[in-house]
């Protein structure tokens, strides 16, 4: 698809990131979710090291550097900064259609912000896999400017907030929007700030906001706020 083609060249190519294996970001996360979850600083300055291939990310530096985190599609664990094992969670499921109440428990809160910055790190190269559905819908006025949209329906045994998701991209075929459901909310996250690390161009601002049946977007209360301050792949 040649929308889907340029938006892949624009984040630096598909040859180069299959070429790739591993990741490391150094981030910020906050917004309504974690605050009125009681955990308003727990992923403030972490460190998340993970695979561009499979669903795996691990947070260094969560409770204020005191734990570290991981996400596995079977697997949710907490541990001291010596590796001690403090919590798991096998085969876990956040069920993204009840109320954002689950993130007060630590373990859900890990799942939710691998699912989060995993699919954050690896779209749009995440949409050219051949069990992803794609389809391109009529452009979408942003303000005095023109987004081009994709419709992906994502496949069942990818860890996901929603199977289909619509995504936005700008003149310069960088993504900018994504829409979809979770927690009963329609959501609409935005990103921007682009940068790019390594070959792989990445935005590094992000921010997610309730969205309304027309399609606008509510200003607050701002959901998930998420500021990427460094990246690197390997």
């Amino acid at each position: 698809m040649a929308l889907l083609d340029d938006v892949i060249d624009a984040n630096g190519g598909i040859a180069r990131w299959n070429s790739l294996s591993r990741f490391t970001l150094h981030l910020s996360a906050g917004g309504t979710l974690f605050s009125n979850a009681g955990h308003a600083r727990e992923f403030k300055d972490v460190i998340a090291e993970g695979s561009t291939r499979t669903q795996s990310v691990r947070f260094s530096g969560i409770t204020g550097g005191e734990q570290s985190g991981s996400f596995q599609p079977d697997l949710i664990t907490i541990e001291t900064v010596d590796g001690e094992v403090l919590q798991t969670w096998s085969n876990p499921e956040l069920a993204f259609d009840t109320g954002p109440q689950v993130l007060a428990d630590e373990l859900h809160l890990i799942l939710f912000c691998g699912v989060t910055i995993w699919n954050y790190l690896t779209t749009p190269f995440l949409l050219a896999r051949p069990d992803v559905v794609v389809e391109e819908l009529p452009s979408w006025k942003e303000g005095l400017e023109t987004w081009r949209r994709l419709r992906t329906q994502l496949p069942p045994n990818l860890v996901t907030f929603a199977g289909e998701q619509i995504f936005y991209f700008d003149e310069n075929a960088l993504q900018r929007r994504t829409d979809h459901d979770f927690f009963g909310m329609k959501v609409a996250h935005y990103s921007w700030a682009h940068e790019s690390f390594d070959g792989v161009v990445v935005p590094t601002l992000r921010r997610s906001q309730p969205r309304q049946p027309d399609g606008t977007v509510n200003a607050k209360p701002v959901l998930i706020d998420v500021e990427i301050f460094d990246a690197s792949f390997e």
